[in-house]
C-alpha cells in the first residue's frame, strides 16, 4: 500500500498565545480521516520537530484531487486545551513521487477565520512512499504551488554565497549546528555576491497610512509585510559616479553596470583545404574559451565559406587564458580537423564605443602541431567590450551555451513596435432593390460589417421592405498599413441570416480623417452574390442592381485605447501630424533579479528568466538568462515621454520556449509599473521592487527586481502646460464615444497587438501581452472590491482626524490652541474677505510642511493595498474564474444570472474604484507624489492669496459669480484647465495589483 509521508521539520516566528510572550506549539496533520501529531515543543516560538508523519493512502490516483491539513496549535494546560496558532492546506497534486524528488518547502500559516491572529511559517517535505510501481501518477504543472527550497548540507557548499534562515538569538550554542542553511542554486551560474542588508525607509505618508488604516479597520487588516516593500540601493552606476569605472570612459549605458565580454568575429575564410577523398569539405567553425564552445553552422562543399558569426564570452566566467578557433569539417561519423589559430585573452585589444567597430584581419590557420598550413586562411577579429557594443544583442552568448541554434533567437534581446491603431468608422445608412431568394415574402435585412476579426450587425430595419433603412453607425479597429478588407454583406434574418448580397472594401481606399474636419459624403456600393465576390473587391459576372449606402472613414483624431485606461503608457492621437513635441526622455535600466523562484522546479532545473518593458508603442524585451534563480541583465532602454501622465510597465517571465515546446506557456513572474509624474527629473532612482503574482492559490513573491530610472525633461514649458491640457486628444471630447463602445474597442485593440506582436521573431506571445496590458483588470474581484473599500476608509479617516482634532478644541484639550482658534475666528468674522486669503495661504504652508516628508521612491504593487496577503481561496477562485463562467452550475438561469451579478458587481467596483480616485487626487495637491503638479499648486495658490489680499471681495464674488454664470457661446466643449489640471493628479491606483 503506498504511504503518505509528511516530514514536519520546523516552524519559525510563531504568535505567542500563553501569555507570557511565548508558546509550546505542535503539529496535528489529517488526511483522508487520519489524524497524527508531533510532539510538543515548550516555550519555542521557533520550535524544530524534525519528525515524520507516515499515512495510509486508498487509491494513489486520486491523490491530486485530495487535501493535506497541516494544523499548529499550542498545548495549553497540559494537552486539556489548545490554542490556534495556523495552518497549511496542501493539495495532492503537489506531493511528489518518489522520495528523491522531494524538496523541503516553507507555507506561511494560514488563518481559521476573520478574528484569528496569525504569523510565522513552517517548513514540510511531502512525497509519496511504496505501493505505486507500475502506476504514472499525473501532476497539472499549471498548479502554482509553493517554490521549494533545497536543503544542503553547509560541507559540501562551503564556496557558494548561502543565505541562512534567521533564527531566534535566544538559541543555546548546542542547537546552532541543527541550524539548516538554505544555499541559492543560481549563483553557481553568475548570480553575484550578496545583497547588502538594507533599511526600508520610514517616511511619513506611509506612517500616516499605516495609522490611520489600524484606526479604522484594525480588525480587518494586519500591518504591512516588510518584504514586499520597496528598497533602495546604491549600485555602482556611470550615472552616479560620473564615469565607468575608473577610466572616465563616456557611455550612453550610464543607468547599468559595466559588464565586460570577449568578442569573437568569425567571418569567413578562404582556399581550406580538402579533407575528403570525395575532394569535399563541409566547414564549420569551433570557437572555445574554457568551457564554453561555439560552434558556427557547416557549408556543405565548400572552401570559401561566410559565416559572419560573433560569439559573446563573459568575461567574469572566462576559465581560460587562450580562445582556440578551430575549422572542423563536418562529417558523418567523427569530424575532421582543419585548422586552428590561438589567442591569448591577456593581448585581446579593448574597444569601447563611440570607437568604430574593429576590422576583422586574416590570419594563416595551423595545424595540431603548431605549424602553417599549406593554404588556408581565416578572417577574424577579437575585442574586449562591453554590453554597449553593437554586436552584443545579436551575439551568440555564453549564458546561453546549451541552447540549440533554432531556439538562440528567443534568448536574444529585441525591440518591438506594436502598430498604429485608428477607429473606423462605418455608417449604414440605407440598401435599395434588395433579391431575397423568396420573393414571395418580403426580407427582413440586417447588415453585417466585418473586419478581420471583429463583426457587429446593424439592427433589423424598422422597416421590412426591398428597400430598408438603417442609419446605424459601427466602429472598428483598423491598424497600418491598411492591408485588409471590410466585408459588408446584407442578411435576411427571416431566411436564417441568408446573405443576399456581400461587397469587399479594400480598408487603404477610406478616406481619413484628422480631428474635427467634416464627414466624407456617404457612397453607393454595389452588393453582389456571394459566389461572385472576389478576394480584391469582386466583380459582377451578371446583372444584379442591388447596392448598399455607406459612409466610411477613418477617425484619427483620436487615441486607440489598447491597455487599461489607468495604466495608459500613450494618449497621443493617431495621426502622426497632431503629434506635440517630446517632453523629455525615459530611461530605464534593467539591472538584475534575486532570490526568484525555481519555476522549473518539477522538471530538476531553475528559472530562464528575461524582462518585458512597454511605453508607449516600443516594447523591449532582455535576453535570456538560462538556468539562474539571481540573473544579471544590465540593459538599459530609453523612451519619449510626451505626457507625464501615463505608465511604464516592466515584467519578468520565464522562458518555456528554449527546449521545443511550442504549446508551453511563458510562466509570470511578477511585474512593476511606475508612473512617469511621480519621477523628479533629472534623479536617479535605483530601488530593488518585490516581484508580487496572485493566484488561485494566494500571494506569492517571485523575488525582487532591480532598476535603475531617470526621468529628462527637454523641455520644461511644454511639460508644465501639459498638466492644463485634457487627457485625451480633442476629438473624445467633441465627438465622444460612449463607454460600452470604448470597452469593445479597447478588447479589439488588445487583441490586434498581440497578433501582431506574435508574429514577430523571436514572437512576444499573447500570455505576455495579456499580462502587460491588464487584459483582465476590470472583471470583477472581490478582493479588488476591498482594496477600494480600504482607499474610501482611508479617506475617511482623514475626515474623522480633523473632526477629532476640532472637537478636542472644543473640549481644552489644549488650551494654547483652543485660544489661537478663538482668536482666529474672531478675526475672520470682524474681516470675512480675509477667509479665502487665509485659506489659500494654509494650503501654501501645508504644502510646504509636507515637503519635507515628500515619497522618496516611486509607487510598487503594494499588497497590503491590493488585499492580496489575506484574500480567502473562494475569492480568488472567483476572481480567477474566466467570464462567462465555465463552471458546471445547476441550471442554465443560476448561471445566467451569477454571470450578471458579476457584470453588475464590476460596474460598481469601477464606481468605487473612481470615487477613491478622485478623493486621493485631492490628497495629492499637497503631498509631493507629482512635485510638478504640487508645485504648480502651491505657487498658484500663494499668488491667488496675494491677489485676494489686495482685491476686494465683493470683485472677487462678481467675476467667479459672471463666470460660471457665463454665455453658452463663451463656454467650450473642452473641459477646463482647473479640470485638466485635477485629472492628471496621481492616485494609488498605481499601487493595486
Amino acid at each position: 500500500m503506498a504511504k503518505l509521508v509528511v516530514e514536519v521539520l520546523d516552524a519559525h516566528d510563531l504568535m505567542p498565545k500563553d501569555g507570557h510572550g511565548s508558546a509550546s506549539p505542535f503539529v496535528e496533520v489529517e488526511f483522508e480521516g487520519q489524524r497524527q501529531r508531533t510532539s510538543t515543543k515548550p516555550k519555542n516560538l521557533n520550535p524544530s520537530w524534525n519528525e515524520k508523519l507516515v499515512f495510509n493512502v486508498k487509491n494513489p490516483q486520486d491523490l491530486s484531487t485530495q487535501t493535506i491539513e497541516v494544523f499548529v496549535y499550542n498545548d495549553n494546560k497540559h494537552g486539556h486545551h489548545k490554542n490556534f496558532l495556523g495552518k497549511v492546506r496542501i493539495s495532492g497534486m503537489s506531493v511528489p513521487f518518489p522520495e528523491q524528488e522531494a524538496l523541503v518547502q516553507k507555507y506561511p500559516l494560514d488563518k481559521r477565520g476573520i478574528f484569528s491572529h496569525v504569523k510565522g511559517d513552517i517548513a514540510l517535505k511531502l512525497y509519496l512512499h511504496g505501493g505505486v510501481d507500475g502506476m504514472e501518477i499525473h501532476y497539472d504543472h499549471h498548479e502554482e504551488a509553493a517554490t521549494p527550497l533545497k536543503e544542503v548540507d553547509a560541507n559540501k557548499l562551503d564556496d557558494e554565497y548561502y543565505y541562512k534562515e534567521t533564527h531566534d538569538k535566544s538559541k543555546k550554542k548546542k542547537k546552532e549546528k541543527q541550524l539548516r542553511k538554505f544555499y541559492s542554486l543560481g549563483t553557481v551560474n553568475g548570480g553575484g555576491g550578496p545583497t547588502p542588508a538594507r533599511e526600508t525607509r520610514g517616511d511619513f505618508s506611509k506612517a500616516e497610512l499605516v495609522s490611520s488604516a489600524t484606526t479604522v479597520m484594525q480588525m480587518q487588516f494586519p500591518g504591512k509585510k516588510p518584504e514586499y516593500a520597496v528598497m533602495e540601493t546604491s549600485p555602482p552606476l556611470a550615472a552616479r559616479m560620473g564615469y565607468w569605472g575608473r577610466d572616465k570612459t563616456e557611455s550612453t549605458y550610464d543607468l547599468v553596470e559595466q559588464m565586460n565580454f570577449l568578442y569573437v568575429r568569425v567571418v569567413k575564410a578562404m582556399d581550406l583545404p580538402v579533407m575528403d577523398v570525395s575532394g569535399s569539405l563541409d566547414p564549420y567553425v569551433e570557437v572555445k574559451v574554457g568551457n564554453y564552445k561555439g560552434v558556427t553552422k557547416h557549408f556543405e562543399k565548400n572552401q570559401s565559406p561566410v559565416w559572419d558569426r560573433v560569439f559573446a564570452f563573459s568575461k567574469e566566467r572566462l576559465q581560460s587564458s587562450l580562445i582556440e578557433i578551430t575549422v572542423k569539417d563536418k562529417d558523418i561519423s567523427k569530424d575532421d580537423f582543419v585548422g586552428k589559430i590561438t589567442f591569448d585573452v591577456s593581448e585581446v585589444p579593448q574597444r569601447v564605443p563611440p570607437d568604430s567597430p574593429l576590422a576583422p584581419q586574416w590570419f594563416k590557420l595551423v595545424d595540431k602541431k603548431g605549424e602553417l598550413l599549406k593554404k588556408g586562411d581565416i578572417m577574424l577579429a577579437v575585442w574586449m567590450g562591453t554590453q554597449a557594443d553593437e554586436a552584443f544583442p545579436d551575439a551568440w552568448h555564453s549564458d546561453a551555451h546549451s541552447v540549440n541554434q533554432e531556439n538562440m533567437n528567443s534568448t536574444r534581446s529585441k525591440v518591438y513596435f506594436s502598430p498604429t491603431l485608428h477607429y473606423l468608422r462605418v455608417h449604414v445608412i440605407a440598401a435599395q432593390d434588395l433579391v431575397p431568394s423568396d420573393k414571395s415574402r418580403p426580407p427582413d435585412p440586417i447588415v453585417r460589417v466585418e473586419l478581420g476579426n471583429q463583426g457587429r450587425t446593424t439592427r433589423p430595419s424598422s422597416t421590412k421592405t426591398i428597400n430598408p433603412e438603417w442609419n446605424e453607425e459601427l466602429m472598428y479597429v483598423a491598424w497600418e498599413p491598411f492591408n485588409e478588407n471590410i466585408v459588408v454583406s446584407v442578411e435576411d434574418k427571416a431566411a436564417n441570416d441568408e446573405v443576399i448580397g456581400r461587397v469587399l472594401i479594400p480598408l487603404r481606399n477610406v478616406k481619413r480623417r484628422v480631428e474635427n474636419a467634416k464627414l466624407p459624403d456617404a457612397q453607393w456600393f454595389g452588393l453582389q452574390k456571394p459566389s461572385l465576390v472576389k478576394d480584391e473587391g469582386g466583380e459582377k459576372k451578371d446583372k444584379f442592381a442591388s447596392r448598399i449606402y455607406l459612409r466610411l472613414t477613418i477617425d484619427s483624431g483620436y487615441h486607440v485605447l489598447d491597455e487599461s485606461t489607468h495604466f495608459s503608457s500613450d494618449l497621443r492621437p493617431s495621426a502622426k501630424q497632431l503629434h506635440k513635441p517630446s517632453i523629455g526622455l525615459l530611461e530605464v535600466g534593467i539591472l538584475s533579479a534575486r532570490n526568484l523562484q525555481a519555476m522549473k522546479g518539477k522538471e530538476g532545473k531553475l528559472t530562464d528568466a528575461y524582462c518585458v518593458a512597454k511605453y508607449g508603442n516600443k516594447w523591449v524585451r532582455t535576453r535570456t538568462l538560462l538556468d539562474n534563480l539571481h540573473p544579471r541583465w544590465n540593459e538599459q532602454y530609453t523612451w519619449e515621454v510626451y505626457d507625464p501622465y501615463t505608465v511604464i510597465t516592466i515584467g519578468v517571465f520565464d522562458n518555456c520556449h528554449i527546449n521545443d515546446k511550442e504549446d508551453a506557456k511563458d510562466q509570470r513572474i511578477g511585474k512593476v509599473r511606475i508612473r512617469v509624474s511621480t519621477l523628479e527629473t533629472d534623479r536617479v532612482y535605483t530601488h530593488s521592487y518585490p516581484l508580487l503574482v496572485l493566484s488561485t492559490s494566494g500571494l506569492k513573491k517571485n523575488g525582487e527586481l532591480h532598476l535603475a530610472i531617470r526621468f529628462t525633461c527637454t523641455a520644461w514649458s511644454n511639460m508644465v502646460t501639459q498638466y492644463g491640457k485634457p487627457l485625451l486628444p480633442k476629438m473624445h471630447y467633441v465627438q465622444p464615444i460612449s463607454i460600452k463602445h470604448v470597452d469593445l474597442l479597447r478588447h479589439h485593440a488588445m487583441n490586434i497587438v498581440a497578433g501582431s506582436l506574435a508574429r514577430a521573431e523571436p514572437p512576444l506571445r499573447a500570455e505576455i501581452v495579456d499580462y502587460m496590458l491588464d487584459v483582465d483588470y476590470h472583471m470583477f474581484s472581490l478582493r479588488r472590491s476591498k482594496a477600494n473599500f480600504t482607499r474610501i476608509m482611508l479617506l475617511v479617516s482623514g475626515i474623522q482626524y480633523v473632526l477629532s482634532w476640532f472637537n478636542d478644541i472644543c473640549h481644552w484639550k489644549n488650551p494654547l490652541t483652543t485660544i489661537l482658534m478663538h482668536i482666529l475666528f474672531l478675526i475672520l468674522v470682524c474681516y470675512p474677505e480675509l477667509i479665502l486669503p487665509t485659506l489659500f495661504l494654509y494650503l501654501f504652508v501645508i504644502g510646504l510642511w509636507n515637503y519635507r516628508f515628500r515619497p522618496r521612491e516611486p509607487p510598487h504593487m503594494d499588497a497590503w493595498l491590493s488585499q492580496a496577503e489575506d484574500a480567502q481561496p473562494d475569492e480568488l477562485q472567483e476572481e480567477f474564474e474566466p467570464f462567462p463562467t465555465s463552471r458546471s452550475l445547476s441550471t442554465d438561469i443560476v448561471r445566467m444570472r451569477y454571470d450578471r451579478m458579476r457584470t453588475v458587481a464590476g460596474r460598481v467596483q469601477t464606481v468605487t474604484s473612481d470615487l477613491a480616485m478622485q478623493g486621493e487626487r485631492v490628497l495629492a495637491l499637497l503631498s509631493w507624489r507629482d512635485p510638478r503638479a504640487t508645485t504648480i499648486f502651491v505657487t498658484f495658490s500663494l499668488i491667488w492669496a496675494m491677489f485676494l489680499y489686495i482685491t476686494p471681495f465683493q470683485i472677487v464674488a462678481l467675476l467667479i459669480g459672471l463666470y460660471v454664470l457665463r454665455h453658452p457661446r463663451l463656454r467650450y466643449k473642452l473641459p477646463p484647465i482647473p479640470v485638466n489640471f485635477f485629472k492628471r493628479l496621481p492616485s494609488r491606483a498605481d499601487s493595486l495589483l
